[in-house]
């Protein structure tokens, strides 16, 4: 049967060619979690489409499509027949927060959220589940209280881009999809993401305790983060939001007292509020309240469901991570 796509942009893309495969489309694919999410699926023997603004860089067996995470084009197609569609699209949040920013973080998501729903609609056969990612930031910064899924929401840029994000997924998820919202923690891997620099300070010297060092991090290891989004595409029972973090937050200062050890640091400067406040966006480029502020989360629901960490302490983790 020969499908056609009519877009707003009046471009015609036909699929009479395009034969239905077992596979993932991940969106927003470029970045760390996505590339690193790429290459556990190719282990699971998994035909893998990243969707992303420009070609990922590393090599690997999945296929490229282009798209400006706003608008339908050929890329619709890959769609059509996958078995899961995982979105990661968003710019990142490790930035100043100045308006321009502000306003691309809380675009990038909503935007690219809502052409995925408009994409579903033109392919005959969608994927049977949509895992979409989220941030346990949405409970806001309380200073001691642990959150689980139940807890309320919190105050701040933070939880407001992630309500308008989950808003934007469940406005755009067809009704007959499983689906899954993923609030992520701090992801921890030694290729990428945030703790890259944060092991970059630890080897300068500067690795000390952020602020007054009460401040939680909820963290989970990468390869835990890869297993959990596999459950959430592969396991039918799995539905509605969890929180992806390991089961033991520790405080900023317990974190680096951890990093340092694992990268065998015998001594780490503390940096004061004041320091980080001046430091962080002259230096660092960063916005200071991401070492400043933080939140101990815990999924009350992975627990309940038998989900199992084989990285359940920071120690052990960054240990993995960085023990080679």
């Amino acid at each position: 049967m020969s499908i056609t796509f009519q877009f707003r942009s009046e471009q015609i893309i036909d699929s009479s060619s395009f034969s239905p495969t077992e596979k993932v489309v991940i969106a927003g694919g470029s970045g760390f979690l996505g590339m690193n999410l790429a290459k556990f699926l190719e282990n699971q023997q998994c035909d893998v489409v990243l969707l992303s603004r420009s070609r990922p860089q590393g090599t690997g067996k999945w296929t490229h499509a282009t798209w400006d995470g706003r608008t339908p084009g050929e890329w619709v197609t890959h769609l059509n027949g996958a078995t899961a569609l995982v979105n990661l699209t968003g710019r990142t949040v490790d930035c100043i927060k100045t308006p321009d920013h502000c306003d691309e973080i809380l675009r990038s998501r909503v935007e690219s959220t809502m052409v995925l729903g408009q994409a579903l609609k033109l392919v005959e056969q969608p994927p049977k589940v949509w895992v979409q990612m989220s941030t346990a930031h949405i409970h806001g910064d309380p200073p001691e209280l642990i959150c689980d899924e139940e807890s309320a929401l919190g105050y701040g840029l933070a939880p407001t881009v992630a309500r308008a994000w989950e808003a934007a997924y469940a406005q755009s998820v067809l009704p007959e999809m499983r689906q899954v919202i993923l609030r992520t923690s701090f992801v921890i891997g030694s290729a990428g993401g945030a703790l890259q620099r944060l092991a970059f300070l630890v080897r300068m010297g500067f690795g000390g305790t952020v602020g007054h060092g009460r401040q939680g991090i909820s963290w989970i290891h990468e390869h835990d983060m890869n297993r959990l989004f596999w459950r959430a595409i592969s396991d039918e029972s799995m539905q509605g939001v969890y929180l992806a973090t390991a089961p033991n937050p520790v405080s900023n200062a317990e974190f680096m007292r951890a990093l340092r050890k694992a990268l065998k640091m015998p001594i780490g400067l503390p940096a004061y509020e004041w320091m980080v406040r001046i430091g962080a966006p002259l230096v660092m480029k960063t916005d200071p309240e991401l070492g400043l502020y933080g939140r101990y989360c815990i999924s009350k629901r992975l627990k309940e469901e038998g989900f199992t960490f084989e990285h359940a302490d920071v120690e052990s983790a960054l240990r993995d991570l960085y023990g080679k």
